[in-house]
């Protein structure tokens, strides 16, 4: 077994694959100097090998964003070899042209949040980076080409604006990032596309809109449903058909990703502190 590439998902998202009859290679809890991290599920398709990884949970929604241990799993997967990885997320929409069960491909993000500090590198004098192109430019392209005829709505880009969570956000504070020019809110992106960058991973989102976020259009307060009646039954109805979808779309952009040649700038983005010999070639040695 020897996979390099992971999926970092949301909740018990090995089950459908599991479901599809993809072949199972195995499950491992790794520990790490942050903890243990989530269970890593190992799947075979058409001879590529692939790590899934649930951020929120196995069985249902067990940690919310601002909990979750993104350096331990991210720690995991380099331990394991994994060189890309590709993030599954469900952001909300601060643009009407952006609708619930759109898929959209983010090119940056505006931090917004008051967490961190969002770093491996406590303490040292490394780990100053540029983040532009924030997200893998291969991957994002691979992303493009091989999501070409699915029947969804394909955005191929746009700006994701993390918050922190758990609370859901202000119509204030969506106005504001609307003028910041923000196009999807969420709470997951990040720290982990930094972390992941400072560990060299190439690293790319496909997101897919839940909902419209608060305050963009007229929606009532409704006390027992999923986000309180910020989607309609109708938009509901086409999220569970994106979700539904999602192992027949991850297997199709995933042949792409792995070949991808990694000619990008992500794997030497700590060149500079390698050269001033700041950190060796064990980037286990680099962490704090």
């Amino acid at each position: 077994m020897n996979p390099k590439i992971a999926v970092i998902a949301r909740v018990g998202a090995h089950r459908p694959f599991e479901a599809a009859g993809l072949e199972q290679l195995g499950v491992q809890v790794l520990e790490t100097p942050y903890g243990p991290s989530r269970p890593l599920h190992f799947f075979r398709h058409k001879g590529l090998e692939f790590a899934l990884l649930s951020r929120h949970g196995e069985a249902g929604y067990e940690i919310s964003a601002p909990f979750l241990n993104a350096k331990a799993n991210l720690y995991a997967l380099k331990a394991l070899g994994i060189q890309k990885i590709l993030a599954w997320v469900a952001p909300g929409s601060l643009q009407e042209e952006l609708a619930p069960g759109d898929l959209v491909i983010p090119h940056d993000v505006l931090d917004e949040g008051r967490g961190g500090p969002h770093t491996f590198f406590t303490g040292v004098g490394w780990g100053f980076i540029r983040h532009n192109p924030l997200f893998c430019p291969e991957m994002r392209a691979s992303l493009l080409e091989s999501l070409q005829g699915v029947p969804f709505k394909v955005h191929p880009q746009g700006v994701y604006v993390a918050t922190t969570g758990p609370r859901l956000e202000t119509a204030a504070e969506i106005r504001k990032f609307r003028v910041l020019g923000g196009d999807l809110v969420g709470q997951t992106l990040v720290p982990e596309v930094f972390l992941a960058r400072e560990l060299e991973f190439c690293y790319a989102a496909l997101t897919y809109v839940v909902n419209y976020a608060e305050g963009l259009l007229n929606r009532p307060y409704q006390p027992g449903v999923l986000f309180e009646g910020l989607a309609t039954p109708e938009e509901m109805a086409k999220v569970s058909a994106l979700e539904a979808a999602f192992p027949e779309l991850i297997l199709k952009v995933l042949p792409a990703l792995a070949a991808a040649p990694r000619a990008c700038p992500c794997p030497r983005l700590l060149e500079r502190y390698r050269l001033r010999g700041d950190i060796g070639e064990d980037w286990r040695t680099w962490v704090r």
